[in-house]
């Protein structure tokens, strides 16, 4: 039961990351995801964003940060992801301060939504239901 709820939660995460990343490229200019780079950009991203956060959330612990920095902890990991996948990965192109900020932005929020909003859909029911 560990392993296909570790396994749902991944492919939420990877979900929430695609839909973030392939809204940021519809809305922003600056921010090109290359179709045939598209998986390799998620995944690099998707790992990446999972080493930083708990990395991040431990330094400013340690450096007694407030609630408030704690809380941006996801925001800079989602930066720290996106400068990461940009530099090693042909797949994912962002240019201009602006488009950096609002695709920072918007693939934090749609990783968010899809976190809150994708168990509530079947998920949910369905790891309840082979829970017992």
């Amino acid at each position: 039961m560990l392993v296909i709820r570790l396994v749902v939660r991944t492919a939420i995460v990877l979900i929430g990351n695609a839909v973030g990343l392939i809204v940021a490229s519809l809305l922003l200019d600056g921010f090109t995801i290359d179709v045939t780079g598209f998986i390799i950009s998620l995944v690099i991203f998707t790992v990446a964003v999972a080493l930083m956060t708990p990395f991040l959330a431990s330094a400013m612990r340690r450096n007694q940060a407030n609630s408030a920095a704690l809380g941006g902890v996801a925001l800079i990991s989602t930066f720290v992801a996106l400068l990461i996948t940009d530099l090693l990965s042909d797949g994912l192109s962002i240019s201009g301060i602006g488009t950096w900020i609002a695709g920072t932005v918007i693939v934090w929020l749609g990783a968010l939504i899809a976190v809150f909003v994708l168990p509530y859909l079947g998920l949910k029911k369905y790891l309840e239901e082979n829970r017992a």
